[in-house]
């Protein structure tokens, strides 16, 4: 029986892409017009793939440096280096990221089903904190779970571990949602009931673990938690 729902916080419940895209708008006609689906394409596989090899290589540093260095990636890969304060609006943005529009109601129809909810996120406390705050869903969350407590990012098996332990709960009455599918994967092998939210129709990762469920948003989790 699921006691708790436990969330990836970016691409998840948080829009990945709207900082570029709302820069974007805000600079109409100018040059990341043409250019933000790429930059915020470019942004997030940067992202991950710095936390990927900074966990297997023993080099942590916390996500909001992550997001820093691999948005200068992508601000290079697209020659737009030099637009001026083109970098710090993106990362202004980026602290307040706009959740998916199904979130809140979906939060509020679990806690009302008496089910507790968190964030399990690699990102860094205060980036965490402010995009909690912005969409205003703080209210809906029982704890707020970062990497950096223990220094390493996801998928490594003691991020996972932090959930049982803050909540007192068996991995299994656990469902954990997240929209990256080796995330969801590695989730599933550790004990969680995971849930893959795949809103691009991408193909199922070749990994040693699968989801057990797989949608496309986060609207039917309520249902999906009172099923398991």
């Amino acid at each position: 029986m699921i006691r708790l729902c436990v969330f990836d916080a970016y691409g998840t419940l948080f829009d990945v892409t709207a900082a570029a895209r709302e820069t974007a708008r805000e600079q109409e006609g100018e040059t990341l017009a043409l250019h933000w689906r790429q930059i915020a394409a470019d942004w997030r596989q940067k992202q991950l793939q710095y936390t990927w090899i900074r966990a297997v290589s023993g080099t942590h540093a916390d996500f909001w440096q992550v997001t820093q260095d691999s948005l200068d990636w992508a601000l290079e890969a697209a020659g737009l280096t030099a637009a001026p304060g083109l970098r710090e609006r993106l990362l202004e943005l980026y602290l307040e990221l706009a959740a998916y529009p199904e979130v809140p109601e979906m939060l509020s129809r679990l806690k009302g089903a008496g089910l507790a909810t968190a964030i399990l996120s690699n990102g860094s406390p205060g980036m965490l904190e402010a995009a909690v705050r912005s969409a205003g869903i703080g209210g809906e969350l029982d704890a707020v779970l970062s990497v950096e407590r223990v220094g390493v990012f996801k998928p490594h098996a003691s991020v996972y571990r932090m959930v049982p332990e803050h909540f007192g709960c068996a991995p299994d009455e656990t469902l954990f949602v997240s929209s990256n599918g080796w995330d969801a994967a590695a989730a599933a092998g550790f004990g969680f009931r995971a849930v893959w939210v795949n809103r691009a129709g991408e193909p199922v990762d070749r990994l040693p673990w699968r989801p057990e469920r797989i949608l496309t948003d986060l609207g039917a989790i309520p249902q999906v938690a009172g099923e398991l």
